[in-house]
């Protein structure tokens, strides 16, 4: 009799059709609301997603899900998953969160840092569920964003731990860290596992991209970096295990159901009768080795409004520090593509924010053009030592891509692309902090849609009183003027428009929520609190009205 390992998770939603993705531990038939799909293998691993169409839109749908025509899920006495489709084209809430760390919700894990080297305190997707519980569906996120770090390759449980030294050595290779697909599938079972966890992504819609932490601290920061890690004897392994697992744990639920059906890796792998590892290895080695080969960017409709999600850690150019690239120029071809006018509200998504603290984005252009030359040979190596030690590689710090963002994001906003939208919501993560920060192009630019950058990091992973402290002196005045100071002397122009925050950052582990009604758009910060790991519950940190 198979089992369902994982999932439901409910990832696409319209107003007439759903996806929902499983994993099982063997070959079998799944069904979901009157829908059936086979499994495909791949390593030994089976996994489906169900496509629903015929769906009415503003219903409500109670589903359970069958494996071999006996009902799986939930389990006796536990709660449906729930599919709302759509009541409004001009309505949305959108919930995004960035860096969680998947450990048991019990302590020593829910104490601060300072209590306890293991303690990331209480997890605010855990706390988003409780609210779920307590609240009328009305008053539930229509969807759920996360922008990155859904896994940690690089810091795992004691649980994950002790599995890892219990199939290998862990004084070679690797070592503690994770090596190969078959370890990733672990840290998915982990971090989506947890009943409470497991029913929210079962009722909530998901969209999802990579960063760091998914493959190592620091992916892809520079050319130099990149050469290193490949001379590594295990570094291969553990990057083809990072792109098949996301492939299949985070990528293939992003898809609309006309993409899914265009899709022809997935269509190769339901075909075949037995276990596709090789297909899979094939595609990933390809997206590992060729990097325009395969684009991780999306793009999700909600009504009138537009959610576009860069991929900003696999596409990057690094061979070349002198031209150095977020985007490879197929992505740049595809990204003016998608922002456009005609919609009531654009969304880009990236986990690495494009607006930071004014002193740090001096200091990752100061220290991208010394990385490149600009003060001579001398400096160039240890510009790479402190870049790779304060991870100086967020947008500032591929100059050029940040200047090509701002003029896509400008002609959105100017009218250049059809009828401006009422806001450009810029959505990130990664840096430990949260903040909204308000940003305005020159007035000839005549950009009239209200264009913010909305930070929220961490979900579950925050920083300690040190970290902290190092963090807040950079967003210091005194700070900010040494970076500007520095950035000037290494010849970097000033960037195309003005920022500010309109609260100091904050801190805590964290949820970010998008609210969209009509032409008017909202963001808030919630955080939790480490007194709450009983019953996690959300508090408000600072409210913004953008347009």
């Amino acid at each position: 009799m198979p089992s369902l390992i994982l999932g439901p998770l409910l990832r696409f939603i319209g107003p007439t059709e759903a996806t929902v993705w499983v994993e099982t531990d063997g070959q079998c038939e799944i069904e979901i609301l009157g829908t059936t799909s086979r499994t495909f293998c791949v390593a030994g691993h089976h996994y489906a997603l169900l496509v629903l169409a015929g769906l009415e839109p503003g219903n409500r749908y109670e589903y359970s899900v069958a494996l071999d025509g006996t009902v799986a899920w939930p389990e006796r006495g536990g709660s449906h998953g729930v599919i709302n489709t759509p009541k409004r084209d001009d309505k949305l809430r959108l919930a995004f969160g960035t860096c969680r760390v998947s450990l048991p919700h019990e302590p020593p894990f829910t104490l601060t840092k300072d209590q306890d080297d293991r303690g990331h305190e209480v997890d605010s997707l855990a706390a988003l569920q409780v609210s779920m519980e307590d609240e009328p569906e009305d008053e539930w996120p229509e969807a759920l964003l996360m922008i990155g770090d859904q896994v940690y390759a690089d810091e795992v449980s004691l649980g994950v731990a002790s599995r890892i030294a219990s199939r290998r050595s862990t004084d070679e290779g690797a070592g503690e860290e994770i090596a190969d697909f078959e370890e990733y599938t672990w840290l998915y079972h982990e971090s989506w596992g947890d009943p409470a966890i497991r029913w929210l992504l079962s009722s909530l819609p998901s969209a999802m991209i990579f960063d760091d932490h998914d493959v190592c601290d620091d992916w892809n920061t520079s050319g130099a970096w990149a050469k290193e890690q490949r001379q590594k004897p295990w570094w291969r392994e553990r990057l083809l295990g990072a792109y098949m697992s996301y492939w299949l744990y985070q990528h293939i639920g992003n898809l609309s159901p006309s993409e899914i059906q265009e899709n022809e890796l997935l269509a190769e792998l339901q075909s075949i009768e037995g276990d596709g590892e090789e297909i899979m290895r094939r595609f990933a080695g390809m997206a590992a080795d060729e990097v325009a080969s395969t684009r991780w960017s999306y793009r999700r409709d909600f009504g009138r409004t537009r959610l576009v999600v860069l991929d900003s850690r696999a596409g990057r150019i690094i061979d070349d520090d002198s031209n150095r690239q977020m985007l490879s120029d197929e992505q740049w071809e595809w990204v003016s593509e998608q922002l456009t006018g005609d919609i009531d509200h654009l969304i880009v998504a990236s986990s690495l924010p494009v607006l930071m603290a004014p002193g740090l984005h001096h200091l990752e252009a100061w220290n991208e053009a010394l990385c490149a030359g600009a003060w001579g040979k001398l400096a160039v190596d240890p510009s790479e030592n402190l870049r790779r030690a304060v991870d100086l590689e967020h947008w500032p710090a591929f100059g050029k891509c940040f200047d090509r963002l701002l003029g896509e994001l400008r002609d959105a906003g100017s009218g250049k692309r059809g009828k401006a939208p009422a806001s450009i919501v810029l959505l990130s993560g990664d840096v430990h902090h949260a903040y909204v920060a308000e940003a305005q192009f020159p007035d000839e630019h005549m950009v009239t849609s209200g264009l913010v950058q909305a930070v929220c990091s961490p979900m579950r992973n925050p920083l300690d009183s040190r970290e902290r402290h190092i963090m807040k002196a950079a967003l210091s005045k005194p700070g900010i003027a040494l970076a500007r100071l520095l950035s000037r002397a290494a010849k970097v122009p000033p960037p195309g428009l003005r920022w500010r925050f309109i609260e100091d950052p904050t801190f805590d582990n964290q949820i970010g929520t998008v609210e969209i009604e009509e032409r008017h758009c909202s963001i808030r910060i919630d955080k939790t609190k480490p007194e709450d790991w009983q019953r996690p519950g959300l508090h408000r940190s600072f409210e913004h009205q953008v347009s």
